[in-house]
């Protein structure tokens, strides 16, 4: 499959893989995860992250609002996705996934032949502490040992700081409307 947005001849990483640990601006320790498999009980820790995430931080609509809505977007993305979890004290604090360009079960088992979306949130409480660019690298290295490629994002231009966060692990802009950003990576 040809990709449709433009890549780095020059791939980039490579990045630490989970799962870690490490402590965070605050000092708190920092567990990192890539669940092989979400079952009930991490869906329900994850719904419940998000569900305690505060609207204001909502991006292009994602994560939803209200419980069920949270549930049914997880369920919609979990099981084909890439996951990395972080949590500190047992809670989950963050959560980024890689969700695949296609809905072909062949090509999502292929993994390098598709282009995978990326998305990353972070608890208010948890932010500016080195948490999501932690996490952001950990899922780049996780994607990579697992054979995807192409990684690529939108961001809200107005969103300086997540801009910096993913220019300094390697994405690169590529354009996009004019309310968004786009951005992508290639991958070791």
């Amino acid at each position: 499959m040809v990709a449709t947005r433009k890549y780095a001849d020059e791939p980039s990483g490579p990045f630490p893989r989970p799962p870690d640990s490490f402590e965070d601006g605050d000092g708190r320790t920092i567990e990192l995860v890539a669940p092989t498999e979400v079952d009930e009980a991490v869906l329900e820790d994850v719904v419940a992250m998000y569900d305690a995430f505060d609207p204001v931080d909502r991006a292009q609509g994602i994560p939803p609002t209200g419980e069920q809505r949270i549930r049914n977007w997880l369920e919609s993305i979990v099981d084909i996705g890439i996951n990395v979890i972080a949590s500190h004290e047992g809670d989950i604090i963050g959560h980024a996934t890689l969700v695949p360009d296609s809905d072909d079960p062949a090509a999502i088992e292929a993994a390098s032949d598709i282009e995978w979306e990326l998305a990353i949130f972070v608890l208010q409480d948890y932010q500016r502490a080195g948490i999501g660019t932690q996490l952001l690298e950990h899922l780049l290295g996780h994607a990579a040992e697992v054979g995807i490629e192409r990684v690529w994002l939108t961001v809200e231009r107005w969103n300086g700081a997540a801009i910096a966060l993913y220019e300094r692990v390697g994405f690169e802009q590529t354009g996009g409307e004019s309310f968004e950003q786009e951005m992508t990576i290639r991958l070791e």
